[in-house]
């Protein structure tokens, strides 16, 4: 027998009544728990530290239509906090192993995992779902679901059709985050970019010439040694083969400059920017991301409106407040995004910009034109062969490179799932 007497009591406490803080249109009773159930369909994007929280809570508060995506393997370094998983599983797939354990020990429940990365579906795939739910390690992935949604839910704004919400959440040590974004209605992730914590960076004359740290001596071989020796490849920290070449020559480096700390760990660490996960902040910050899926899927309390911030490093301290959406967000504002450069200012300029800029914080674009009727790649750092032949193209100023005042530019980046339309307002050698 699936359902047991008195199994989902502590659901139909919140569910068999009304309360002051009930939506407008929530409605009391069995059918509210028959949607949880039966019809509600939620995405985890992430089966890691807060993932494995997510998973647990959902089922526990009786979400049976679940699926998971992750793209990593089991790590060693993983079981002490990512519950769901043990030593025998190490190097398997979390998606799959934390789908079949949940599957397993919450009965009805039935998780669907995806062995993947959120690139690798299309707009049909989200489109499926009610709920979209993340715990992410990745600020590129959480813009790139956030560009997706917003899409989708533009199309459905227009037709009257489901919009559908997503809850983020996020942990660095003892702080953590939880937010509830409404496509099209509220903040976005882009649009509040600058609520992200900076990635730390080193002086370059400090890893080439003078570096003291274990750190330095592994952002020696990222940033001068790869694009010498491996110029043709981009670094992929999800790669073992990648991450071990870079840990051997920073051992190298550090042996020589009697630096010791470069382990395997640390390596992979730098690369991908990866901060020490506290198993408690996991749970806090999970069961408060379940908690507002709940609200979303049964209106029976409001949702958080719309970011809540926890931190526990002194105490505990929380502290909600309403981030407001921008008027010229890159993801779910204005469609034609102007930039103004001088006709003389070379096309890396325009690069370095867009990477540099704290608006934008793209991590490799690639730009295209129609120039003279004729689409014209200007640079393409993703295929080696392209970016080959258009690399000259970066120290030619605009004017060169026969782009006009008021030209439109499509932009492709990692950080957004479709193209971005810039369009340069050129100033002349004169104005300038």
């Amino acid at each position: 027998m699936m359902d047991w007497q008195d199994r989902w009591n502590h659901i139909s406490k919140l569910l068999d009544r009304n309360g002051p803080f009930a939506g407008e249109d929530f409605t009391p009773g069995k059918k509210v728990f028959e949607f949880v159930q039966s019809i509600c369909n939620v995405l985890v994007i992430g089966a890691g530290g807060l993932g494995c929280e997510l998973l647990k809570n959902l089922a526990l508060m009786g979400f049976q239509n679940i699926e998971v995506i992750d793209m990593d393997i089991i790590e060693v370094s993983n079981l002490n906090r990512q519950f769901l998983f043990r030593a025998s599983d190490v190097g398997k797939p979390k998606a799959e192993v934390a789908a079949a354990h949940i599957n397993e020990r919450i009965e009805g429940c039935k998780v669907i995992p995806h062995f993947a990365k959120i690139q690798d579906f299309d707009e049909s795939f989200y489109r499926k779902f009610n709920i979209i739910v993340c715990g992410l390690d990745s600020i590129v992935a959480r813009r790139w679901i956030n560009g997706m949604l917003v899409g989708i839910n533009s199309d459905e704004l227009e037709n009257d059709g489901n919009i559908i919400p997503m809850v983020d959440g996020g942990t660095e040590g003892f702080k953590g985050n939880v937010r509830v974004m409404i496509p099209g209605i509220t903040a976005c992730i882009d649009c509040t970019l600058d609520l992200y914590p900076p990635q730390v960076t080193f002086p370059l004359c400090t890893i080439a010439q003078t570096p003291r740290l274990p750190e330095h001596c592994i952002e020696y071989v990222k940033v001068l040694l790869w694009p010498k020796e491996r110029k043709d490849e981009s670094i992929d920290g999800d790669n073992p083969e990648h991450i071990k070449w870079i840990y051997d020559k920073a051992l190298e480096r550090a042996d020589e400059y009697k630096i010791p700390g470069v382990t395997y760990r640390l390596t992979q660490g730098v690369i991908k920017n990866i901060i020490p996960a506290v198993a408690s902040t996991n749970a806090v910050i999970a069961a408060a991301c379940v908690t507002e899926v709940f609200k979303l899927a049964t209106s029976s309390s409001t949702f958080l409106s719309n970011y809540m911030v926890f931190n526990d490093n002194d105490g505990v301290y929380t502290y909600t407040f309403e981030a407001e959406k921008k008027e010229n967000c890159l993801a779910c504002s204005a469609k034609i995004h102007p930039l103004t450069f001088s006709e003389l200012d070379k096309l890396q300029d325009v690069i370095d910009f867009l990477t540099e800029n704290p608006q934008f914080q793209m991590k490799s674009p690639g730009l295209t034109a129609c120039i003279d009727g004729r689409n014209k790649t200007l640079y393409m750092p993703s295929i080696s062969s392209i970016e080959l032949a258009t690399r000259p193209n970066l120290k030619k100023t605009l004017k060169d490179l026969g782009i006009t005042d008021g030209q439109q530019i499509i932009v492709a980046d990692s950080t957004t799932p479709s193209s971005l339309i810039f369009k340069l307002n050129l100033t002349s050698e004169m104005e300038s």
